[in-house]
């Protein structure tokens, strides 16, 4: 059988066989079980539904059957939602995954190494994961530290860098990639100091000591950090309140809550020399979020750029439009 959804156009039909129905919930409806779509019956143990989306969109989806998810059969490709779930996904033309990510002939690769740090205190647990990323050309370079960095490892983001600076679209570029701290993420990334001395007295070392980096003292500012959610909300936290540091913010689908410090140090503080760049998908709750911060930066006169995509919350979304930021921020 022919896969599902069937895609014409901007539109996708679901198609599902049975004596009963189950609901859809998706991208489309921010995963609430409370708004599932209903699929109609055409015929007996023949069922249907038509979504219209915005061209290009990727979308993911589920079943709900009496309250169990369940595959779409006739949909074989499934990702991994990061919580224990599978989705199963489609896109709609003209979207596709970037080429990007995946790795050019002949493009020369850069070496990842894994390290264990000592958290000192700093941070949930005595030791952290970090790899470290040098590109494959001589340095010095810029450093990028990215929050929930072994996710956007498996999301192919070296193989994204390899590329961007095979094709001389950006400066060759160092990533130090940091884990993060399981259950207590939330509480490490939502603007928390302790997670900043981590990465300057812990993470920069390392990197300092292992890589070919730019002299910061030197260059004030020439670094840059990165994350997607809560991640992103700490990236740009990080790039307000050290600037002479984290010069250039990108900050994927940013967790910034009406509550936020972040809020209160954008309206009410200096405004520091960062460069940042923001995206967000337009079927997240968090898309009206990031608009009210790019409108409020902007207000402000900072350096800031914000892009949206048809899209939503997940990394593959993600890994196909973060090499628009690292362009942004460090394109040549």
């Amino acid at each position: 059988m022919e896969q599902t959804p069937y895609v014409n156009g901007n539109q996708a039909t679901f198609i599902w066989h049975g004596s009963s129905a189950p609901f859809l919930i998706g991208d489309f409806n921010d995963w609430e079980e409370q708004q599932a779509l209903k699929l109609l019956k055409v015929k007996r143990d023949l069922w249907s539904l038509t979504l219209e989306v915005a061209p290009g969109s990727y979308i993911e989806y589920a079943f709900i059957l009496n309250g169990e998810r369940v595959p779409d059969p006739n949909n074989p490709r499934t990702i991994s939602n990061g919580i224990n779930a599978t989705n199963q996904y489609f896109y709609i033309p003209p979207g596709a995954p970037t080429p990007l990510a995946r790795r050019g002939r002949g493009n020369p690769q850069g070496v990842v190494t894994c390290h264990v740090v000592d958290c000192m205190d700093l941070c949930v647990g005595k030791k952290r994961r970090v790899y470290l990323y040098q590109p494959p050309a001589p340095g010095p370079y810029p450093l990028v530290v990215v929050l929930d960095g072994p996710d956007y490892l498996r999301g192919r983001l070296t193989v994204i860098f390899d590329n961007l600076i095979a094709l001389g679209r950006i400066q060759p570029v160092a990533l130090a990639m940091v884990a993060n701290g399981g259950q207590a993420r939330s509480v490490e990334y939502l603007c928390n100091d302790a997670t900043l001395a981590f990465l300057v007295k812990v993470i920069l070392p390392l990197a300092q000591a292992e890589l070919q980096l730019v002299d910061i003292q030197k260059s004030p500012g020439a670094y840059g950090i990165m994350g997607a959610s809560l991640g992103g909300l700490m990236a740009l936290y990080a790039g307000l309140r050290l600037p002479h540091i984290f010069g250039k913010v990108l900050s994927q689908s940013g967790a910034f809550f009406p509550e936020s410090i972040v809020n209160d140090l954008v309206q009410s503080c200096e405004v520091k020399p960062v460069k940042i760049w923001m995206d967000a998908g337009l079927y997240e709750s968090l898309c009206e979020d990031n608009q009210r911060m790019h409108a409020a930066l902007a207000s402000r006169g900072y350096d800031v750029t914000y892009n949206e995509y048809p899209a939503g919350h997940n990394y593959s979304a993600w890994r196909d439009d973060v090499w628009r930021g690292v362009e942004h921020l460090f394109g040549l």
